[in-house]
C-alpha cells in the first residue's frame, strides 16, 4: 500500500514540511493510517477519513481532564489528523505493564460526571455512539448501548430481527442483574489491546477513545472480551477499586453485548453467534 499523492500532498501542506517516507499502519474501521518521516527525521502518525474532529476532540479531552498518556496532536481537522508517534514495544503486555495499565485505569474510574453520557456524542469503531445525559444507569445501558446498536445492526441486516425482539426483552430484565445504585465514572470506552502502548513495563500511550460516563464495569467487561489482559491487570485494579461480587460471574458477560453488537453492526458474521450464546445464557 502506497501513499496516494493527494493524501501526501494534504500531510506536507498541514504541516508546512516534506513527507520521505510513509508506511502503512493498522487503521481499525474508520481510516488510513500512516507512520510518516519528514525531511527532519521527525516521526508522525497521519489519519486520513472522516469525523477525524471528534477522535481528535476526545484526545484533548483526557489530555486536559485525565493522567491518562495520549499522544500530542499536531493538526485536528474532520479530515486529516496529525498526532505524534509513540515509540512502543511489539506484543503483549508483562505484568509491570498490567500493573500500570490498572492504575491509569482506576484513575479514570475515579473521575466523577453529574450523569451517565457525555457533553456530546461519541463515537466507537467509527459508529455513532449516543450519550444523552441520564440519571438511571440501566436506563442508559438499555435504551443508548444495547437497544441502539441492536437497530443499528439490524438496520443493516446484520442482525435478524427475531434476535433484536431478544435483546428488548433482555433489556426489560436489566434489574436482575444490574443494580441502581451505580455512579457515573469516566471510561475510555475502547480498550482493547490495539489501543494500548506499552515500553519497558509502562503504558506510554492509550488511542482511540470512545469517551463516555458509565459504570465502570463496562469498560472492564471489554477488556476481557479479547484478552486484552489478564489476571494481573484485575488483581493490582481491584487493589485500587474493588470489583463486587457478580462481576465476572454475570455482569461481564452482559456488559459484553454492547461491543459484540458494535462488531456485528461492522463484520457480522461468528459476531452474532456469540450474541446468541449470550442471550441463551440470560434466558431470552
Amino acid at each position: 500500500m502506497t501513499l496516494s499523492a493527494a493524501a501526501r500532498g494534504a500531510i506536507e501542506t498541514a504541516l508546512g514540511r516534506r513527507v520521505t517516507r510513509a508506511t502503512a499502519l493498522h487503521g481499525g474501521c474508520v481510516a488510513e493510517v500512516w507512520r510518516i518521516a519528514l525531511d527532519d527525521g521527525e516521526e508522525l502518525v497521519a489519519k486520513l477519513g472522516g469525523g477525524l474532529a471528534l477522535e481528535a476532540f476526545m484526545l484533548d479531552w483526557l489530555k486536559r481532564n485525565s493522567e491518562a498518556p495520549v499522544p500530542e496532536l499536531r493538526v485536528a481537522r474532520d479530515d486529516l489528523l496529525i498526532m505524534e508517534f509513540i515509540v512502543h514495544d511489539d506484543g503483549g503486555l508483562d505484568d509491570d505493564a498490567e500493573r500500570d495499565l490498572a492504575a491509569i485505569v482506576a484513575g479514570l474510574h475515579g473521575l466523577s460526571g453529574e450523569a451517565f453520557g457525555f457533553a456530546r456524542d461519541t463515537a466507537i469503531g467509527g459508529l455513532p455512539q449516543p450519550n444523552p445525559p441520564t440519571r438511571d444507569w440501566r436506563r442508559f445501558f438499555a435504551d443508548h448501548r444495547l437497544r441502539f446498536m441492536a437497530h443499528q445492526a439490524g438496520a443493516a441486516r446484520r442482525l435478524p430481527a427475531r434476535m433484536v425482539s431478544r435483546l428488548e426483552s433482555l433489556c426489560a430484565r436489566l434489574d436482575r442483574w444490574i443494580d441502581a445504585d451505580s455512579a457515573p465514572r469516566l471510561v475510555h470506552g475502547d480498550l482493547w489491546h490495539g489501543n494500548i502502548l506499552a515500553r519497558q513495563g509502562r503504558i506510554v500511550g492509550l488511542l482511540d477513545p470512545a469517551l463516555y460516563f458509565a459504570d465502570p464495569e463496562v469498560e472492564l467487561a471489554f477488556m476481557t472480551l479479547f484478552g486484552s489482559v489478564g489476571e494481573r491487570f484485575f488483581a493490582s485494579y481491584g487493589e485500587i477499586r474493588p470489583i463486587a461480587p457478580g462481576f465476572f460471574e454475570a455482569r461481564r458477560d452482559l456488559y459484553n453485548l454492547y461491543p459484540l453488537l458494535v462488531h456485528v453492526r461492522l463484520f457480522g458474521g461468528g459476531y452474532v453467534t456469540q450474541v446468541e450464546r449470550t442471550l441463551q445464557r440470560f434466558g431470552v
